[in-house]
């Protein structure tokens, strides 16, 4: 984990905000290696710069605070929401992931790149969405 923390991978201001405990158990933080080892690191080393992350791991109750999908792999720690700072950067760095072809399993532009959300898998679809 060169470019990226558990610690940054579990924040959110929701939870503070709402008083949720988001600590991972140990599936979860291996998860969230698996993550940054396969995904992250490999599209930040690429990238250049620094990437922002303004989610990733959501426990069960953050997740349905934030109203995510029932089966949202953020809460397994396999899926981040990234920024660059601006839509033309997060376009950036969508089309980079395939390029790179990185082991994802969604790639979503989210509200026209507002951000990016990303996951990884084993076993990766290669889904790719515009939501």
């Amino acid at each position: 984990m060169k470019y990226f923390t558990i610690t940054e991978l579990c924040k959110s201001s929701t939870a503070a905000q709402k008083k949720i405990d988001n600590t991972p158990n140990s599936e979860v933080v291996n998860n969230l290696k698996k993550l940054v080892e396969y995904v992250l690191d490999p599209l930040r080393e690429k990238y250049g710069k620094p990437i922002h992350v303004n989610g990733a791991y959501r426990c069960p109750a953050l997740n349905k605070a934030v109203g995510g999908s029932k089966t949202s792999q953020h809460m397994l720690g396999l899926a981040a929401d990234i920024t660059a700072g601006s839509a033309t950067k997060n376009k950036i760095l969508f089309n980079l992931v395939q390029e790179l072809n990185l082991p994802f399993d969604q790639l979503i532009d989210e509200k026209n790149f507002r951000w990016v959300h990303i996951s990884y898998s084993d076993k990766p679809r290669k889904q790719i969405l515009h939501l």
